[in-house]
């Protein structure tokens, strides 16, 4: 799976796309009242990130239990240093509307999705990031 995002900013405007496997969306997102450049920021999006990802496979996992969900609340809290410091920590918390499940299967539900949430193992594992030329670089698929 082939995941790219691509943010274009300018002084009165800024472009966000997002694509998943060639299916590709905009986010709009506004600019700083101050200064240039976007109004969230990279731990913002990180945050977001993972509670979205979290998210996301609640509701995927709770339909192969057959688990119905009224609602998912997911908050991430990420303590960064100085600038140009990686995260510190990060935690996070899920609650789960439910009705027809028992705290048990939320509980197991909250656990598994842990373990197989893509974000959170990506960060937990590491991973190179690669700096390359503008020119050079394509949001293709590499062969």
């Amino acid at each position: 799976m082939v995941i790219t995002a691509s943010l274009i900013n300018q002084e009165q405007e800024q472009r966000i796309v997002v694509s998943t496997e060639g299916r590709t969306k905009e986010i709009s997102i506004p600019l700083k009242t101050e200064g240039r450049g976007s109004s969230v920021n990279g731990g913002e999006w990180l945050s977001l990130a993972l509670a979205t990802c979290c998210c996301n496979d609640i509701y995927r996992e709770a339909a192969r239990r057959s688990i119905h969900i009224d609602s998912v609340e997911v908050q991430v809290k990420a303590l960064f240093g100085a600038e140009g410091q990686a995260a510190r920590h990060i935690e996070y918390a899920v609650k789960i509307e439910a009705p027809e499940a028992n705290e048990k299967e939320i509980q197991e539900l909250i656990r598994f999705v842990d373990g197989v949430a893509e974000i959170h193992n990506t960060l937990r594992q590491g991973i190179e990031i690669h700096l390359n030329e503008l020119s050079d670089f394509s949001l293709q698929t590499p062969s």
